[in-house]
């Protein structure tokens, strides 16, 4: 099933560099995810601060939650759980220095291990002399279920939290469960699935992510499993609940002190279960709609202009057909964040209305920002965000962690339309404004990163507000 070939359209979005990428059909390959292939001369670092040019960690801005803070009334509309957070003394953003990807290795055994821990103890230090505010760490599916079904092991993270704490930085804890191997051009730190997940897939590669023409990425569990048992007797949603579960356990105590911060992905959008379409379509009253996704997407690096379906012709998005399988898409990605952040906050929910130490639940999603200045804003389509120039995608997506009481954090907060190529139709400003009036319509705390280090003069001056 997939909307293309190879599905998806080409961006070449900063000025001067020639990015590759990949990107899935728009129910294919990779999940919808646009991956840059060529590794960028940009050193990481926060549009809104200064950096340490000792240390290559990224940065990422965060207003985190402090005892102090004040809680404004909710949308009444919305029935939402969500929470605006507001500095009340110092107006500032607290930085978090994101861990690099290669502070880990593999030791003898096949285990995990963190590399040279006398210089990251050093760097610690440094951070905090500089007025960093706490690290943010990437707690990896792979790493602490590794090897087989309920095998916690917590031992490197343990250890690296010590650190952490001993140096006076608060955490940020991303809960991973993808795989970067195939996002990494870093020999050290990759980290796959777990292994024991790994063979399933060698078995069974519906697990993964595939295009039409059967090639799979297996980054990640295809969002069409969320609800099937082929995982040791459980779901991928139970294998995600069971792992935030035991997170919870091991790290109770540092959870609202040391760490202020949980974010989840919400996934990528992605190879589903052609029943779920065949069904939908059916309760549509257009079984013929439940065959394939569209056949006029394009090819991976088609242009918009060469593609029918981001047109405005008879089998295009805006056609009933178009719409129906939009919606379709689109509402996978919601259905499952609904979920994992149901979890997620049902896990967490003591710890959050604790008034002594708060703790601030974060959602994390991709900012396709290429072609945005086309009507059909088709990269967007193509990711899962059913998101157009006629049609706010971001809202029923807000709605959802409104509702949550989770925080969202996108990236691309240093990225200028100016410093995009125009043939490419780039407009990451102005998707970064639509996110922040329908945070705001929401009431949804809104938390920015980084995707490059910047140096220049321009970004070198504080951003100040961003929620």
């Amino acid at each position: 099933m997939g909307a293309a070939e190879n599905g998806g359209v080409a961006c070449k979005c900063m000025r001067e560099r020639s990015l590759k990428f990949n990107s899935s059909s728009l129910s294919g390959g990779g999940g919808g995810v646009f991956r840059f292939l060529e590794k960028r001369k940009f050193r990481k670092n926060l549009v809104n601060v200064f950096p340490i040019p000792l240390l290559r960690w990224e940065l990422s801005s965060s207003r985190s939650v402090a005892r102090t803070n004040r809680i404004l009334s909710l949308d009444a509309r919305e029935k939402s759980r969500s929470r605006l957070f507001v500095l009340s003394k110092h107006k500032r953003v607290p930085i978090f220095v994101m861990m690099p990807i290669d502070s880990f290795c593999t030791d003898t055994s096949g285990d995990m291990k963190i590399r040279k821990i006398k210089a990251l103890t050093i760097s610690l230090k440094a951070l905090k002399l500089a007025g960093v505010y706490g690290i943010a760490v990437e707690v990896w599916w792979g790493i602490v279920e590794r090897t087989s079904p309920f095998a916690y092991n917590w031992s490197l993270y343990e250890e690296l939290f010590k650190l952490i704490s001993d140096s006076g930085l608060k955490l940020h804890i991303a809960l991973s469960f993808h795989s970067n191997m195939h996002l990494s051009s870093a020999v050290e730190g990759r980290v796959s699935l777990p292994l024991w997940i790994v063979e399933i897939g060698r078995h069974n590669k519906d697990i993964y992510y595939q295009d039409r023409n059967g090639l799979s990425n297996d980054d990640y569990l295809t969002l069409g499993v969320d609800q099937h048992p082929l995982f040791s007797g459980r779901t991928a949603l139970q294998c995600y609940e069971d792992f935030m579960s035991n997170f919870v356990n091991k790290f109770e105590a540092l959870i609202g002190t040391l760490i202020e911060e949980v974010s989840v992905g919400l996934g990528p959008c992605g190879e589903l279960r052609m029943e779920d379409l065949k069904m939908a379509a059916y309760h549509e009253g257009k079984p013929q709609w439940g065959n394939t996704g569209p056949q006029n997407a394009g090819y991976y690096n088609s242009f918009p202009s060469e593609v029918p379906f981001f047109e405005e012709g008879h089998d295009s998005f805006l056609s009933d057909y178009g719409r129906f399988f939009l919606e379709w898409y689109s509402s996978k990605l919601i259905r499952h964040a609904d979920v994992i952040l149901a979890k997620a906050a049902s896990i967490l929910e003591k710890y959050q209305e604790n008034e002594q130490n708060t703790l601030l639940l974060v959602a994390k999603i991709g900012i396709i920002y290429w072609w945005y200045q086309t009507v059909s804003h088709p990269a967007e389509l193509t990711a899962g965000y059913y998101n157009t120039a006629l049609r706010d995608g971001y809202d029923p997506l807000a709605s959802v962690l409104s509702r949550h009481g989770a925080a969202l954090q996108i990236s691309c907060f240093e990225i200028r339309d100016n410093e995009t190529p125009e043939t490419y139709l780039c407009s990451p400003e102005r998707l970064l404004q639509q996110i922040r009036t329908v945070s705001k319509k929401k009431i949804i705390h809104l938390t920015g990163r980084n995707s490059y280090e910047r140096f220049d003069k321009v970004n070198m001056i504080l951003s100040g507000n961003i929620a």
